[in-house]
Protein backbone atom coordinates (compact mmCIF):
# COMPACT_ATOMS: atom_id res chain seq x y z
CA UNK A 1 0.00 0.00 0.00
CA UNK A 2 1.37 3.65 -0.79
CA UNK A 3 1.28 6.87 0.76
CA UNK A 4 -0.91 7.81 -2.01
CA UNK A 5 -3.18 5.07 -1.07
CA UNK A 6 -2.91 5.72 2.59
CA UNK A 7 -3.97 9.42 2.31
CA UNK A 8 -7.04 8.85 0.28
CA UNK A 9 -7.95 6.37 2.85
CA UNK A 10 -7.38 8.77 5.26
CA UNK A 11 -9.16 11.46 3.21
CA UNK A 12 -11.86 9.08 2.88
CA UNK A 13 -12.52 8.47 6.27
CA UNK A 14 -12.40 12.07 7.05
CA UNK A 15 -14.83 13.20 4.54
CA UNK A 16 -17.12 10.17 6.04
CA UNK A 17 -17.18 11.59 9.71
CA UNK A 18 -17.70 14.80 8.83
CA UNK A 19 -20.55 14.04 6.42
CA UNK A 20 -22.17 11.88 9.34
CA UNK A 21 -21.68 14.72 11.60
CA UNK A 22 -23.21 17.38 9.62
CA UNK A 23 -26.19 14.73 8.60
CA UNK A 24 -26.85 14.49 12.67
CA UNK A 25 -26.34 17.97 13.40
CA UNK A 26 -28.95 18.63 10.52
CA UNK A 27 -31.47 15.92 11.89
CA UNK A 28 -31.11 17.39 15.28
CA UNK A 29 -32.08 20.42 14.02
CA UNK A 30 -35.61 19.39 11.81
CA UNK A 31 -36.02 17.25 14.88
CA UNK A 32 -39.38 18.52 15.09
CA UNK A 33 -40.18 18.25 11.52
CA UNK A 34 -39.29 14.22 11.38
CA UNK A 35 -41.70 13.64 14.62
CA UNK A 36 -44.73 15.02 12.46
CA UNK A 37 -43.76 13.56 9.58
CA UNK A 38 -43.80 10.41 11.63
CA UNK A 39 -46.72 10.93 13.35
CA UNK A 40 -48.77 11.86 9.81
CA UNK A 41 -47.28 8.39 8.40
CA UNK A 42 -48.75 6.28 11.57
CA UNK A 43 -51.98 8.54 11.00
CA UNK A 44 -51.96 7.85 7.00
CA UNK A 45 -51.36 3.45 8.01
CA UNK A 46 -54.42 4.21 10.55
CA UNK A 47 -56.55 5.89 7.64
CA UNK A 48 -55.44 3.88 4.72
CA UNK A 49 -57.73 1.22 5.61
CA UNK A 50 -60.77 4.08 5.81
CA UNK A 51 -59.79 5.46 2.71
CA UNK A 52 -59.74 1.94 0.57
CA UNK A 53 -63.24 1.01 2.06
CA UNK A 54 -64.57 4.71 0.72
CA UNK A 55 -62.99 4.41 -2.65
CA UNK A 56 -63.99 0.39 -3.64
CA UNK A 57 -66.80 -0.61 -1.77
CA UNK A 58 -68.93 2.93 -1.66
CA UNK A 59 -66.95 4.00 -5.01
CA UNK A 60 -66.40 7.53 -3.76
CA UNK A 61 -63.43 9.68 -5.15
CA UNK A 62 -60.19 9.64 -3.46
CA UNK A 63 -59.95 13.34 -2.47
CA UNK A 64 -63.17 12.77 -0.72
CA UNK A 65 -62.33 9.75 0.64
CA UNK A 66 -59.40 11.47 2.20
CA UNK A 67 -60.92 14.73 2.79
CA UNK A 68 -63.99 12.33 4.90
CA UNK A 69 -61.13 10.10 6.68
CA UNK A 70 -59.63 12.93 8.08
CA UNK A 71 -62.39 14.75 9.13
CA UNK A 72 -63.33 11.51 10.61
CA UNK A 73 -60.27 11.03 12.18
CA UNK A 74 -60.50 14.53 13.51
CA UNK A 75 -63.54 14.57 14.90
CA UNK A 76 -62.45 11.54 16.76
CA UNK A 77 -59.57 13.47 18.64
CA UNK A 78 -62.17 16.66 18.61
CA UNK A 79 -64.48 14.25 20.91
CA UNK A 80 -61.23 13.13 22.98
CA UNK A 81 -60.27 16.50 23.92
CA UNK A 82 -63.62 17.69 24.40
CA UNK A 83 -63.56 15.00 27.13
CA UNK A 84 -60.79 17.02 28.69
CA UNK A 85 -61.25 20.69 27.97
CA UNK A 86 -64.61 21.08 30.56
CA UNK A 87 -62.76 19.23 33.36
CA UNK A 88 -59.57 21.55 32.94
CA UNK A 89 -60.95 24.97 32.45
CA UNK A 90 -63.11 24.06 35.54
CA UNK A 91 -59.95 22.92 37.54
CA UNK A 92 -57.85 26.08 36.39
CA UNK A 93 -60.85 28.18 37.78
CA UNK A 94 -60.68 26.00 40.76
CA UNK A 95 -57.26 26.57 41.26
CA UNK A 96 -56.80 30.27 40.52
CA UNK A 97 -59.21 30.30 43.78
CA UNK A 98 -57.91 27.71 45.88
CA UNK A 99 -56.14 28.23 49.26
CA UNK A 100 -52.68 26.41 49.19
CA UNK A 101 -53.14 25.96 52.81
CA UNK A 102 -56.43 24.12 53.07
CA UNK A 103 -55.24 22.11 50.12
CA UNK A 104 -52.22 20.50 52.39
CA UNK A 105 -54.62 19.92 55.09
CA UNK A 106 -56.55 17.74 53.15
CA UNK A 107 -53.80 16.04 52.02
CA UNK A 108 -52.28 15.36 55.83
CA UNK A 109 -56.25 14.69 56.68
CA UNK A 110 -56.12 11.89 54.03
CA UNK A 111 -52.60 10.58 55.14
CA UNK A 112 -54.10 10.61 59.04
CA UNK A 113 -56.37 8.40 58.02
CA UNK A 114 -54.24 6.23 56.50
CA UNK A 115 -52.00 5.82 59.78
CA UNK A 116 -55.09 5.54 62.30
CA UNK A 117 -56.18 2.65 59.79
CA UNK A 118 -53.01 1.10 59.23
CA UNK A 119 -52.25 1.48 63.38
CA UNK A 120 -55.30 -0.46 64.41
CA UNK A 121 -53.87 -3.38 62.24
CA UNK A 122 -50.60 -3.02 64.24
CA UNK A 123 -48.81 -1.59 61.38
CA UNK A 124 -46.66 1.62 62.48
CA UNK A 125 -46.24 3.94 59.60
CA UNK A 126 -46.92 8.03 60.89
CA UNK A 127 -43.73 7.83 63.15
CA UNK A 128 -42.02 7.68 60.67
CA UNK A 129 -43.76 9.91 58.58
CA UNK A 130 -44.04 12.68 61.30
CA UNK A 131 -40.37 12.47 62.19
CA UNK A 132 -39.64 13.09 57.98
CA UNK A 133 -42.20 15.84 57.96
CA UNK A 134 -43.23 14.00 54.35
CA UNK A 135 -46.66 15.89 53.93
CA UNK A 136 -45.21 19.21 55.12
CA UNK A 137 -41.89 19.89 52.71
CA UNK A 138 -44.72 18.96 49.83
CA UNK A 139 -44.64 22.85 47.69
CA UNK A 140 -48.35 22.03 46.49
CA UNK A 141 -48.00 26.04 44.37
CA UNK A 142 -46.97 23.47 41.50
CA UNK A 143 -50.22 22.74 40.70
CA UNK A 144 -51.22 26.12 39.23
CA UNK A 145 -48.03 26.44 37.36
CA UNK A 146 -48.12 23.18 35.91
CA UNK A 147 -51.66 24.14 34.82
CA UNK A 148 -50.15 27.30 33.28
CA UNK A 149 -47.35 25.94 31.70
CA UNK A 150 -49.84 23.31 29.74
CA UNK A 151 -51.74 26.06 28.68
CA UNK A 152 -48.99 28.20 27.06
CA UNK A 153 -48.14 24.93 25.42
CA UNK A 154 -51.27 25.20 23.40
CA UNK A 155 -50.33 27.07 21.02
CA UNK A 156 -46.77 25.02 19.99
CA UNK A 157 -49.77 21.89 20.26
CA UNK A 158 -51.44 23.80 17.71
CA UNK A 159 -48.90 24.25 14.83
CA UNK A 160 -48.46 20.55 15.32
CA UNK A 161 -51.78 19.67 14.88
CA UNK A 162 -51.98 21.39 11.72
CA UNK A 163 -48.51 20.89 10.09
CA UNK A 164 -49.12 17.10 11.31
CA UNK A 165 -53.05 17.00 9.53
CA UNK A 166 -51.69 18.42 6.23
CA UNK A 167 -48.86 15.83 5.94
CA UNK A 168 -51.24 13.67 6.92
CA UNK A 169 -54.04 14.58 3.74
CA UNK A 170 -51.28 14.22 1.25
CA UNK A 171 -49.57 10.81 2.19
CA UNK A 172 -53.66 9.80 2.25
CA UNK A 173 -53.75 11.22 -1.43
CA UNK A 174 -51.04 9.71 -2.86
CA UNK A 175 -50.10 6.41 -1.02
CA UNK A 176 -47.19 6.29 -3.06
CA UNK A 177 -45.81 9.79 -1.83
CA UNK A 178 -43.48 8.34 1.01
CA UNK A 179 -42.21 5.79 -1.55
CA UNK A 180 -41.27 7.59 -3.71
CA UNK A 181 -39.39 10.46 -1.19
CA UNK A 182 -37.55 7.27 0.00
CA UNK A 183 -36.60 5.97 -3.19
CA UNK A 184 -35.22 9.35 -4.38
CA UNK A 185 -32.38 8.29 -1.88
CA UNK A 186 -31.92 4.73 -3.31
CA UNK A 187 -29.73 3.25 -5.88
CA UNK A 188 -31.09 1.92 -9.21
CA UNK A 189 -30.20 -1.66 -7.66
CA UNK A 190 -32.05 -1.43 -4.97
CA UNK A 191 -35.03 -0.29 -5.71
CA UNK A 192 -36.85 -3.38 -5.86
CA UNK A 193 -35.47 -4.41 -2.85
CA UNK A 194 -36.66 -1.22 -1.30
CA UNK A 195 -39.96 -1.24 -2.48
CA UNK A 196 -41.09 -4.92 -1.43
CA UNK A 197 -39.80 -3.46 2.07
CA UNK A 198 -41.86 -0.82 2.15
CA UNK A 199 -44.94 -2.94 0.80
CA UNK A 200 -44.02 -5.58 3.71
CA UNK A 201 -43.56 -2.73 6.45
CA UNK A 202 -46.49 -0.69 5.59
CA UNK A 203 -48.65 -4.45 5.74
CA UNK A 204 -47.47 -5.19 9.03
CA UNK A 205 -47.76 -2.10 11.14
CA UNK A 206 -51.22 -1.41 9.92
CA UNK A 207 -52.05 -4.33 11.24
CA UNK A 208 -50.07 -3.40 14.84
CA UNK A 209 -51.34 -0.04 14.73
CA UNK A 210 -55.20 -1.59 14.36
CA UNK A 211 -54.66 -3.64 16.47
CA UNK A 212 -53.44 -0.81 18.81
CA UNK A 213 -56.29 1.01 18.79
CA UNK A 214 -58.05 -2.44 19.71
CA UNK A 215 -56.01 -2.83 22.80
CA UNK A 216 -56.96 0.32 23.82
CA UNK A 217 -60.30 0.54 23.58
CA UNK A 218 -60.76 -3.11 25.44
CA UNK A 219 -59.06 -1.58 28.68
CA UNK A 220 -60.78 2.27 28.54
CA UNK A 221 -64.13 0.07 28.30
CA UNK A 222 -63.21 -2.18 31.13
CA UNK A 223 -61.89 1.02 33.19
CA UNK A 224 -64.58 2.99 32.04
CA UNK A 225 -67.31 0.08 34.10
CA UNK A 226 -65.11 -0.57 36.72
CA UNK A 227 -64.97 3.34 37.73
CA UNK A 228 -68.76 4.00 36.49
CA UNK A 229 -69.83 0.78 38.62
CA UNK A 230 -68.20 2.71 42.06
CA UNK A 231 -68.94 5.98 41.10
CA UNK A 232 -65.44 7.93 41.25
CA UNK A 233 -65.81 11.16 39.28
CA UNK A 234 -64.81 11.50 35.91
CA UNK A 235 -64.01 7.96 35.16
CA UNK A 236 -64.41 8.46 31.49
CA UNK A 237 -61.40 10.80 31.91
CA UNK A 238 -59.43 8.75 33.91
CA UNK A 239 -60.47 5.55 32.03
CA UNK A 240 -59.17 7.13 28.72
CA UNK A 241 -55.84 8.62 30.49
CA UNK A 242 -54.80 5.24 32.25
CA UNK A 243 -55.71 3.49 29.24
CA UNK A 244 -53.77 5.54 26.74
CA UNK A 245 -50.53 5.21 28.92
CA UNK A 246 -50.77 1.88 28.45
CA UNK A 247 -48.78 3.22 24.96
CA UNK A 248 -46.03 3.16 27.42
CA UNK A 249 -44.83 -0.73 27.56
CA UNK A 250 -44.16 -1.59 31.02
CA UNK A 251 -43.46 1.41 32.86
CA UNK A 252 -47.00 2.94 31.34
CA UNK A 253 -49.52 0.35 33.62
CA UNK A 254 -47.40 1.33 36.96
CA UNK A 255 -48.16 5.04 36.53
CA UNK A 256 -51.60 4.52 35.38
CA UNK A 257 -51.94 2.04 38.39
CA UNK A 258 -50.74 4.80 41.05
CA UNK A 259 -53.08 7.63 39.20
CA UNK A 260 -56.25 6.16 39.07
CA UNK A 261 -55.35 4.67 42.60
CA UNK A 262 -54.83 8.45 43.55
CA UNK A 263 -57.93 9.79 41.84
CA UNK A 264 -59.85 7.15 42.82
CA UNK A 265 -58.79 8.00 47.11
CA UNK A 266 -59.52 11.81 46.49
CA UNK A 267 -63.19 11.29 45.04
CA UNK A 268 -64.04 10.17 48.00
CA UNK A 269 -61.52 12.32 50.32
CA UNK A 270 -64.70 13.30 52.35
CA UNK A 271 -65.27 9.97 53.59
CA UNK A 272 -64.79 7.80 56.06
CA UNK A 273 -61.24 6.02 55.39
CA UNK A 274 -62.53 2.51 56.71
CA UNK A 275 -66.11 2.05 55.50
CA UNK A 276 -65.53 4.22 52.29
CA UNK A 277 -62.59 5.42 50.67
CA UNK A 278 -60.26 2.10 50.87
CA UNK A 279 -63.11 -0.22 50.26
CA UNK A 280 -63.62 1.61 46.94
CA UNK A 281 -60.06 1.80 46.35
CA UNK A 282 -59.43 -1.72 46.62
CA UNK A 283 -62.39 -2.59 44.64
CA UNK A 284 -61.21 -0.36 41.57
CA UNK A 285 -58.05 -2.12 42.11
CA UNK A 286 -59.20 -5.33 41.43
CA UNK A 287 -60.98 -4.08 38.40
CA UNK A 288 -57.62 -2.42 37.48
CA UNK A 289 -55.54 -5.96 37.52
CA UNK A 290 -58.54 -7.49 35.90
CA UNK A 291 -58.16 -4.94 33.42
CA UNK A 292 -54.12 -6.12 33.02
CA UNK A 293 -54.72 -9.68 33.00
CA UNK A 294 -57.26 -9.17 29.76
CA UNK A 295 -54.47 -7.24 27.96
CA UNK A 296 -51.22 -9.34 28.84
CA UNK A 297 -53.23 -12.86 28.07
CA UNK A 298 -55.47 -11.49 25.15
CA UNK A 299 -54.82 -8.14 23.52
CA UNK A 300 -50.95 -8.00 23.70
CA UNK A 301 -50.35 -11.75 22.66
CA UNK A 302 -52.76 -11.33 19.72
CA UNK A 303 -50.96 -7.89 18.78
CA UNK A 304 -47.59 -9.16 18.70
CA UNK A 305 -47.72 -12.24 17.60
CA UNK A 306 -49.76 -11.37 14.48
CA UNK A 307 -49.04 -8.15 13.73
CA UNK A 308 -45.32 -7.72 14.07
CA UNK A 309 -44.11 -11.50 14.59
CA UNK A 310 -41.62 -11.23 17.08
CA UNK A 311 -40.97 -13.74 20.01
CA UNK A 312 -42.30 -11.93 23.57
CA UNK A 313 -38.73 -12.49 24.89
CA UNK A 314 -37.41 -10.72 21.92
CA UNK A 315 -39.82 -7.58 22.34
CA UNK A 316 -38.79 -7.69 25.52
CA UNK A 317 -35.06 -6.58 25.38
CA UNK A 318 -35.71 -4.59 22.12
CA UNK A 319 -38.07 -2.56 24.07
CA UNK A 320 -35.90 -2.26 27.44
CA UNK A 321 -32.87 -1.36 24.82
CA UNK A 322 -34.47 1.43 23.63
CA UNK A 323 -36.04 2.50 26.89
CA UNK A 324 -32.70 2.54 27.94
CA UNK A 325 -31.11 4.66 24.63
CA UNK A 326 -34.12 7.38 24.16
CA UNK A 327 -36.44 7.25 27.66
CA UNK A 328 -40.34 7.53 26.89
CA UNK A 329 -40.11 8.14 23.36
CA UNK A 330 -38.18 4.55 23.33
CA UNK A 331 -40.22 2.66 24.79
CA UNK A 332 -43.21 3.99 23.01
CA UNK A 333 -41.64 3.50 18.61
CA UNK A 334 -39.10 0.80 20.00
CA UNK A 335 -41.72 -2.15 18.29
CA UNK A 336 -42.94 0.05 15.21
CA UNK A 337 -38.99 0.61 14.44
CA UNK A 338 -37.86 -2.93 15.28
CA UNK A 339 -39.84 -4.58 12.86
CA UNK A 340 -39.33 -1.75 10.27
CA UNK A 341 -35.44 -2.95 10.42
CA UNK A 342 -36.03 -6.91 10.81
CA UNK A 343 -38.17 -6.35 6.84
CA UNK A 344 -35.45 -4.45 5.48
CA UNK A 345 -32.24 -6.98 7.18
CA UNK A 346 -34.55 -9.62 5.53
CA UNK A 347 -34.57 -7.80 2.31
CA UNK A 348 -30.85 -6.91 1.71
CA UNK A 349 -29.22 -9.47 4.00
CA UNK A 350 -31.41 -12.61 3.42
CA UNK A 351 -28.02 -14.75 3.49
CA UNK A 352 -26.93 -13.62 7.30
CA UNK A 353 -27.58 -16.57 9.74
CA UNK A 354 -28.70 -14.44 12.54
CA UNK A 355 -30.92 -12.35 10.24
CA UNK A 356 -32.12 -15.65 9.01
CA UNK A 357 -32.85 -16.84 12.60
CA UNK A 358 -34.80 -13.22 13.42
CA UNK A 359 -36.74 -13.04 10.21
CA UNK A 360 -37.63 -16.40 9.81
CA UNK A 361 -41.31 -15.86 10.53
CA UNK A 362 -41.73 -12.62 8.68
Amino acid sequence: MTSNDITKGILKAIVYVIGATLLLFFLFKVQTIIVYILVAAIISLIGLPIVNFLNKKLKFNNTLAVVITIVALMGLLTSIISLFIPLVTEQSRNLSLLNMTELQASVESLNQKIINYLSNKNIDLGQSITKNKLFSKVDYSFIPNFLNSIISGFGSFSIALFSIIFISFFLLKDSQLLQHGVLTFVTDRNVDGTKRSMHKIKSLLSRYFVGLIMQLTILFLIYTVVLLIFGVNNAIVIAFLCALLNLIPYVGPVISLGLMVLLTMTSFIGSDFQSVILPKTLYVLIGFMIGQLVDNFFSQPLIFSKSVKSHPLEIFLVIMIAGVLFGVVGLIVAIPVYTSIKVILKEFLSDNEIVQKLTKNI
